[in-house]
C-alpha cells in the first residue's frame, strides 16, 4: 500500500508520517486490497482537518474528519475509513 502525504499550512513532520503510516497500517489488516491512499491535512485557523481518499479494488472510499488536534482528527478519519472497508469487503462478500 502506498501512502501519499500532503500538508497544507502544516509542515509533515516525522511523527505525524509515522503516526498516519501506522494508523493505516492497521486499516491493512481488515482489508489487504488497498493500493493507495492519498491523505491531506489542513490547518484552518483553530482547526485541524484530515482527509483521506482511498483506492480500493473495485471501489474508492472518502473519509474526512475536523478536530482541534490533528491526532485526534486523524484518528477519527481513520475510524470513518475502517467502517467503509468493512462495508466495502462485506458487500465483496456477498457476491
Amino acid at each position: 500500500m502506498q501512502i501519499n502525504l500532503t500538508g497544507h499550512h502544516v509542515e509533515i513532520t516525522d511523527s505525524l508520517r509515522n503516526y498516519v503510516d501506522t494508523k493505516f497500517s492497521k486499516l491493512e489488516r481488515h482489508f489487504d486490497h488497498i493500493s493507495n491512499v492519498h491523505v491531506i491535512l489542513n490547518v484552518e485557523k483553530l482547526n485541524q482537518k484530515a482527509e483521506a481518499t482511498m483506492h480500493l479494488s473495485g471501489a474508492e472510499v472518502f473519509a474526512s474528519s475536523e478536530n482541534l488536534d490533528m491526532y485526534a482528527a486523524i484518528d477519527a478519519m481513520v475510524d470513518k475509513l475502517d467502517r467503509q472497508v468493512i462495508k466495502h469487503k462485506e458487500k465483496l462478500k456477498k457476491h
